[in-house]
């Protein structure tokens, strides 16, 4: 299955990232490995398949930046922000 990173697969994770780490944060304690493997499988993993990919395109002599990648790190990051408020509205 090959699976092609979109604005609306960006906005799933980061959906995913606001929502899951603040209901967990409270649980991670002190020790610090269990901080790296929330970190890893609640954001980074996410990110990686769901906004950049695993076959990024590469161009030759590609100097300037990858205006679809910004566009989906920015809904990623968008959509992150807006689920953390919505639970912290809701939790109210």
């Amino acid at each position: 299955m090959k699976l092609t990173p979109t604005p609306i697969t960006a906005a799933i994770a980061g959906l995913f990232a606001g929502i899951v780490m603040p209901l967990i944060w409270p649980r991670l304690g002190d020790e610090t490995l269990n901080w790296v493997f929330a970190f890893l499988l609640v954001i980074a993993l996410p990110m990686h398949v769901l906004v950049v990919g695993f076959n990024p395109p590469r161009e030759a002599g590609q100097g300037g930046s990858n205006s679809a990648l910004i566009k989906r790190v920015a809904v990623w990051l968008a959509a992150a922000v807006a689920a953390v408020a919505l639970t912290r509205i809701l939790s109210l």
